[in-house]
């Protein structure tokens, strides 16, 4: 016969053991009704998962401690692209782009943008290649949409540099939510389309860094 404190544990650990082990809970969308997992990464494996992500400019990315950590291109590269046609593009800031995003998508991840102060226009991410362009300033937070369509600015600043953020990100045709931190704003145009996109770009500030942890990516259903 089993001893009855013996019996209890037993009970206790069916009843426990599935809370232990449960999955965390989905993150719960504003603007779909339900999200289909694209990618995860909490950069645990200290590999870079090259189906979604292409290192831009020769810029310098490695995972260090379970972060992915981007620094600017080597001096060599800066001095042949800078005597080039092409200096614009000599990589002085990190640049990366996560592929493979869904037209509809919700992507949340912690991010931070490390430099001496901000630049115009940078840090920012870009939904779509200068699509919806959003630089993070000291003043406000801005979306521009194709360069120069359309221009749309936030009361206050979202984004310190210098300092980890979580973000989160939900778009679909006509309507973009960012959130920073738990402060959420609804950008809403006619303009915010991407359709025929596929990808964020991630650009930090000259000679700063950039660094990303925790990425999920969902379609939006």
């Amino acid at each position: 016969m089993i001893h009855l404190s013996c019996r209890i544990l037993i009970v206790l650990t069916t009843l426990v053991a599935p809370l232990l082990f449960a999955e965390a809970p989905a993150y719960q969308p504003e603007l779909f009704k339900s999200l289909k997992l694209v990618y995860s990464d909490d950069f645990s494996s200290g590999k870079l998962n090259t189906d979604f992500w292409e290192v831009r400019q020769n810029t310098t990315w490695a995972i260090k401690d379970g972060v992915l950590h981007g620094s600017e291109s080597s001096k060599e590269f800066q001095e042949k692209k800078k005597a080039s046609a092409d200096p614009s593009h000599a990589g002085f800031k990190p640049v990366i782009w996560l592929r493979k995003v869904p037209e509809n998508f919700v992507c949340t991840m912690r991010l931070r943008y490390d430099g001496k102060a901000y630049q115009k226009g940078f840090p920012l991410l870009d939904l779509g290649h200068h699509v919806h362009t959003i630089s993070f300033g000291e003043k406000a937070t801005t979306l521009t949409i194709k360069k120069n369509v359309e221009k749309l600015e936030t009361a206050t600043p979202l984004f310190a540099i210098n300092e980890w953020h979580d973000v989160v990100i939900e778009l679909k045709k006509g309507t973009l939510l960012l959130k920073v931190d738990g402060v959420r704003h609804l950008f809403e145009s006619k303009k915010i389309d991407m359709a025929g996109q596929a990808q964020i770009d991630f650009k930090a500030i000259d000679f700063g860094t950039c660094q990303i942890d925790d990425i999920k990516l969902w379609a939006g259903e």
